[in-house]
């Protein structure tokens, strides 16, 4: 897939992934406030969150930023045709952190955060994962 441009994108989402659950940073196309929640890891958990997402955004594409190529949780994300998925190199991520020292502070961005951060700046430059195939993603 070729990169593409934000706006061909409903939202911006950063996914951080952990054993248990998932810290997730939402940013609406157009929107300066961001989101943030956490997400328990399962499917019971997962699967109607992505559903909700599909229905606030009409179906439109989501950019989703993660630090994963593969595993269940990448799997898990791309039944959906909607979600976009672009891996973030967990270095890249880290050098990017660095960049902005933290105040530690309870604001100070997490890891989702930095991640919706690096979509809106460079989403275009990025070549996100392939699609499943209708076949697989039934």
């Amino acid at each position: 897939m070729k990169p593409q441009a934000l706006a061909a994108f409903a939202a911006f989402l950063g996914l951080d992934w952990a054993d248990a659950t998932h810290d997730i940073c939402l940013q609406a196309a157009g929107a300066e406030r961001r989101e943030c929640l956490v997400l328990a890891h399962r499917p019971e958990a997962i699967d109607p969150w992505v559903q909700t997402l599909r229905t606030r955004c009409h179906g439109q594409p989501v950019a989703v930023g993660l630090e994963l190529k593969k595993g269940p949780l990448v799997s898990a994300l791309r039944h959906d045709d909607f979600l976009v998925l672009f891996p973030i190199h967990p270095f890249t991520l880290a050098q990017y952190r660095e960049a902005f020292p933290p105040s530690r502070a309870k604001d100070d961005p997490t890891a989702a955060e930095l991640q919706v951060a690096r979509l809106l700046t460079h989403c275009d430059k990025r070549t996100p994962l392939p699609p499943q195939s209708p076949t697989m993603r039934a």
